[in-house]
């Protein structure tokens, strides 16, 4: 009697796996940093302290599922060039863990929740800013420059800024030249940290035909532009001072992350090495978080 053997049905993905594959459609390393940068803002409006527990529970979750739309949107839109890069054929959807269709409906549904929590808790100040950004990201940055020209990381970089504006009007409802300078931080911050990344993975993105700008200008432009963003980041980020909105302490911090920042790019320049561009990318990501927490003590004690 001959013995049938049939393999077992594959086990359906466990409750942590699939919300695993969600929160991977959010870019939670990405989220983390726009909430701290948020909540920083918050401080400085509020003159050291935070408006009330509801109030930033409220923006920090509104501003969560903000940034989670607009990254899961972009991850359904970019699905096709996700699974050709080494760097992003394990995330959610070219790694199968969730459908076009669902990652597009988890999207939008995160959106529309967005929009309600900032309407119903916080301000619509803060909600037209959330919807703004959603946009801006997906149908400016996300569906048009990005496959379209070098720009794309400058001027899609205003879309990630736009959470200080909204930790600015949760806390004030309105906007100020505070608010506006620490928007052009973020801005301008945005193309030397994303151009020294994507020196280092340069080959990904000519193989998804994406024209960062060290694959359509070469790396030697790229090394100069890097260079210059910084010189004027780090001019920008003093207006904080003279503008009165922040203090000596945040004016030493700047100086001090600021100067770390140029030495390493300058250094970039000279030596063009794919360990000097990665050192580039790391330091921008610390130097941001200090400048912002800098930002914080500095209204804190000032």
């Amino acid at each position: 009697m001959q013995h049938v053997t049939t393999s077992a049905a594959p086990a359906a993905p466990s409750l942590r796996r699939t919300l695993s594959a969600y929160v991977g459609l959010m870019k939670p390393h990405v989220t983390v940093l726009l909430l701290g940068v948020t909540l920083a803002a918050m401080a400085v409006a509020h003159n050291g302290t935070l408006p009330g527990f509801g109030v930033v529970l409220a923006t920090l979750l509104g501003g969560a599922l903000a940034a989670g739309s607009a990254n899961a949107i972009n991850c359904w839109w970019d699905r096709d060039i996700d699974l050709v890069m080494t760097r992003t054929r394990t995330r959610s959807i070219p790694a199968g863990k969730v459908s076009d269709a669902h990652a597009l409906i988890f999207g939008v549904s995160a959106g529309v929740l967005s929009l309600v929590v900032f309407s119903v808790f916080v301000n619509f100040l803060s909600a037209a800013l959330a919807l703004g950004a959603i946009l801006f990201y997906v149908i400016i940055y996300t569906m048009w420059l990005k496959r379209t020209s070098t720009q794309n990381i400058v001027i899609g970089g205003a879309a990630g800024a736009v959470p200080v504006l909204i930790g600015w009007s949760a806390a004030t409802g309105t906007l100020s030249w505070g608010a506006f300078w620490m928007f052009m931080v973020i801005f301008l911050w945005t193309p030397p940290h994303f151009w020294a990344l994507s020196i280092t993975i340069k080959k990904d993105y000519a193989r998804a035909g994406v024209p960062m700008l060290p694959v359509v200008k070469g790396d030697a432009e790229t090394y100069r532009q890097i260079v210059l963003y910084t010189i004027i980041l780090v001019a920008s980020s003093l207006a904080l001072y003279f503008i009165h909105t922040l203090g000596v302490l945040y004016l030493v911090t700047a100086l001090v992350l600021g100067l770390g920042l140029l030495a390493l790019t300058v250094w970039l320049w000279q030596e063009r090495t794919m360990r000097r561009a990665r050192m580039v990318f790391w330091f921008s990501n610390y130097y941001l978080a200090l400048l912002f927490a800098a930002m914080a003590l500095d209204r804190i004690f000032h």
